[in-house]
């Protein structure tokens, strides 16, 4: 190239509108710089010509050396759109938005001699472009998250190009609608005058409003009419020309119905003070007006339009006068809350007829607490008031007459009070003499079991087999009648105080009575199980009878050839669990269930298994007093609960023990 040409080149480079910056290869080294790149870089010209490329601009030599490096090596150029870049421009941090190219120049064998840089400046458009976006998403954030609802439709087809979430509630669809003609979507609006007055907002340009109007939507596969306030705007283009229209929705369902309930209402209510034969009145507070309805007009005989409510006075029976123009001019009176409420009787003035009249009425204020009118209802009560006469002279004589049949129930109050008295005594008595009669009982027991033993020791071997049953059978009978001493000892001395009521863990209640049937369980293979029992307040030792009762009789009653198994569960009550044992319904209680796998017990037995003395089996069957579960009710009994059984003839027993919950 010669140097003319050369010259040329050069004054073009630097007279282009676009930013060039041409680097040595080798060097990095910047060799020309225009006048368009000085500007876009903010660096004065000998910041950069003549130095090398990332000294002057080591903002972005991270970013960018590698991609410049690259186009060296192998000869491709690099370039970038709209880069945000954080350049030191005329001192001073700036955010710019940069297009730049890194270009390769070659001589004739191909090598990459030089670097020419392009650049050109796109932050005015970028921030314009940005401006203009977040006007339009401002725009559509306030469409989309509007509390009304809005849409736009387009064309003659009436496509629905936008719906903001209230719009799509109305429709009762999903956002799939969008896009498409509102006529395939939700066909119902061809059945309404929607399409019409969509229509005539094209052809005309007219905004066209609607109140309250009824349009029916489907929804959940059901028709569903709704009231709406809308509003259909033409929609222009860049032309001016209408191509659509903009509808602004509120649905107004819940306010139409309110208002229609409210007219239907004061219908109903109209109806009911026609039904009721009430008469209505009212009061002008500022002319004295009076107004009766037609009914008080012929009770009183009188029409007080346009005159004083004053002159009505002197047609009521002259005790009542003073008293209710007294009660009015209280109503009146803001103190009062503007309530008014009298019985009066009224003289008709050409018949002389006279009705009894309950009359209500209610004080209207203005906001500076003045009155204003007042409102009322009369009931003629004349029928009602005579019978009640009546009936309070009927009441006089029966309370009288209840009077005296008080006092002969005071006096055989008085009576059941001194039996019961009496009956008290008698328990006390009777818990005494059980004690000391079981008590007393076991000392000539004790002395014939002693000499019964120092007799058979003497006399056994010249007695034959028969004299040795007999022997014997004394022997079981005293045995027998030692252990029921004990157990009836042992019941009368079961008390009811809570001030003995102390914390009783039931885990523990059941472990240590276990203790006590080892042997019985070793001998047998019983097992007994349970879950979590709870923590209650109740008297130890009555506790551990419960469950030394429960679990003996289980390992008393057991079938011939099954290992027995006993299962103690623990769980809450129901509400009906507690009413079917009478106990306190509204109270918690635990209900500890046990079942075994005995013999169980007939359904006529469940209940009289817990009455003292009671056994279902004879004693060459199963040994036992039949205190054992007597026991157990009056211990339960003494802890505020109930006990009671269920029959299994086959699965054996159920008792289940149920014992409040203390909080």
């Amino acid at each position: 190239m010669n140097i003319e040409n050369q010259q040329e080149l050069y004054l073009l480079v630097m007279n282009a509108p676009v930013g060039i910056c041409v680097l040595d290869a080798q060097t990095l080294v910047a060799e020309i710089v225009n006048d368009s790149f000085i500007e876009v870089a903010g660096k004065p010209r000998e910041e950069i010509l003549g130095h090398f490329y990332w000294d002057t601009f080591a903002e972005v030599r991270s970013y960018y050396e590698s991609a410049l490096a690259d186009v060296i090596s192998h000869g491709k150029p690099y370039s970038v759109n709209e880069a945000e870049l954080v350049l030191i421009r005329h001192g001073k941090e700036e955010t710019r938005y940069v297009t730049f190219v890194y270009a390769p120049l070659k001589d004739v064998s191909g090598d990459v001699k030089k670097v020419a840089v392009w650049v050109m400046d796109n932050t005015v458009q970028v921030n314009q472009r940005h401006k203009v976006e977040e006007s339009e998403k401002f725009a559509r954030t306030v469409f989309y998250n509007s509390p009304v609802a809005k849409l736009v439709y387009t064309g003659p087809e009436m496509v629905l190009r936008e719906a903001n979430e209230k719009m799509l509630e109305i429709f009762g669809k999903g956002d799939s609608i969008i896009g498409r003609p509102i006529t395939e979507t939700v066909p119902e609006i061809k059945e309404t005058h929607l399409f019409q007055a969509y229509s005539n907002v094209l052809n005309t340009g007219k905004i066209h409003t609607e109140t309250a109007a009824r349009i029916m939507f489907v929804k959940n596969g059901s028709p569903y009419y709704g009231y709406y306030d809308y509003t259909y705007k033409p929609l222009y283009d860049a032309k001016g020309r209408i191509h659509g229209v903009i509808c602004t929705a509120i649905d107004v369902t819940e306010e139409v119905i309110a208002r229609n309930k409210l007219e239907e209402a004061e219908q109903n209510m109209r109806g009911a003070v026609e039904l009721a034969q009430l008469g209505t009145w009212s009061i002008d507070v500022e002319s004295n007006g009076l107004t009766y309805s037609d009914r008080l007009i012929e009770w009183f005989g009188y029409d007080p339009a346009a005159q004083d409510y004053n002159e009505v006075i002197p047609i009521l029976l002259e005790e009542d006068r003073e008293r209710v123009a007294n009660a009015v001019a209280w109503g009146l009176n803001p103190a009062s809350g503007g309530l008014y409420d009298e019985t009066y009787t009224v003289i008709h003035p050409t018949t002389g007829k006279k009705r009894i009249l309950h009359a209500q009425g209610k004080t209207v204020f203005d906001p500076e607490g003045k009155p204003v009118r007042m409102n009322g209802t009369a009931q003629d009560i004349t029928i009602q008031m005579e019978l009640q006469m009546e009936l309070e002279n009927q009441i006089q004589q029966r309370t009288e007459e209840i009077g005296a049949v008080i006092e002969e129930l005071r006096a055989t109050n008085e009576e059941l009070e001194q039996t019961n008295v009496q009956l008290i005594h008698s328990n006390q008595e009777l818990e005494q003499f059980a004690y000391i009669a079981s008590h007393d009982l076991q000392e000539p027991l004790r002395k014939i079991s002693t000499f019964m033993q120092l007799l058979e020791g003497k006399i056994t071997e010249h007695l034959d087999e028969k004299s040795l049953g007999y022997i014997n059978k004394i022997k079981d009978a005293t045995s027998r009648m030692g252990k029921l001493i004990r157990d009836v000892l042992a019941y009368s001395a079961l008390p009811k105080d809570d001030a003995n009521f102390v914390t009783v863990n039931l885990e523990d209640t059941a472990k240590n009575a276990l203790e006590d049937y080892d042997v019985v369980m070793a001998r047998t293979g019983a097992k007994v199980t349970w879950n979590a029992l709870p923590v209650i307040k109740g008297i130890p030792l009555q506790m551990s009878q419960l469950f030394f009762n429960l679990i003996g009789n289980a390992l008393k009653f057991i079938r011939p050839g099954v290992q027995p198994k006993i299962h103690i569960h623990c769980s809450i009550a129901s509400p009906d669990e507690i009413q079917s044992v009478n106990l306190k319904e509204g109270l918690a209680y635990y209900k500890i269930q046990f079942t075994d796998n005995g013999i169980g017990m007939k359904p006529e037995d469940t209940e009289k298994i817990f009455n003292i003395f009671q056994k279902l089996h004879g004693k060459s069957e199963f040994a036992g007093t039949g205190i054992g579960l007597a026991m157990c009710k009056k211990i339960v009994q003494n802890h505020n609960g109930e006990i009671d059984a269920l029959q299994s003839n086959e699965n054996g027993a159920i008792f289940n023990v149920y014992l409040p919950i203390n909080n």
